[in-house]
């Protein structure tokens, strides 16, 4: 058993919109992620993702509505649900997921990472 400090794991990357794992339990991974600017609209057909911000504020999008999202708050995005996370400027989260979870769900492009980096 061993603490982690997110502060200190958030200084380990710079990268935005590649996931790192911090943890796992359950079959669940905890990954970290800095996001700017716009992601791809995706859906995940298995998994519910939870988005915590840790730092500054970011957005969900979906396509009848928009949820903001700020320090000290967290988001559940239900499996099937189609959506978007934006953030205007740098924006630190954590996110709960299934170990299986593909951070860009149906959809394959640039952002898609198949094998997040442990840190």
């Amino acid at each position: 058993m061993k603490k982690v400090n997110l502060d200190q794991k958030f200084t380990l990357f710079n990268e935005q919109w590649k996931p790192k794992i911090v943890g796992e339990l359950n079959g669940q991974h905890v990954k970290l992620g800095k996001i700017e600017g716009s992601f791809v609209w995706h859906q995940h057909e298995k998994e519910d993702e939870l988005f915590l911000v840790v730092k500054g504020n970011m957005r969900l999008e979906f396509p009848d509505s928009t949820v903001d999202v700020g320090e000290g708050e967290f988001i559940i995005v239900p499996r099937g649900i189609q959506h978007r996370p934006v953030a205007d400027k740098e924006c630190h989260i954590l996110m709960f997921e299934p170990a299986s979870t593909l951070n860009t769900g149906n959809v394959k492009d640039s952002f898609t990472v198949e094998e997040p980096e442990w840190i």
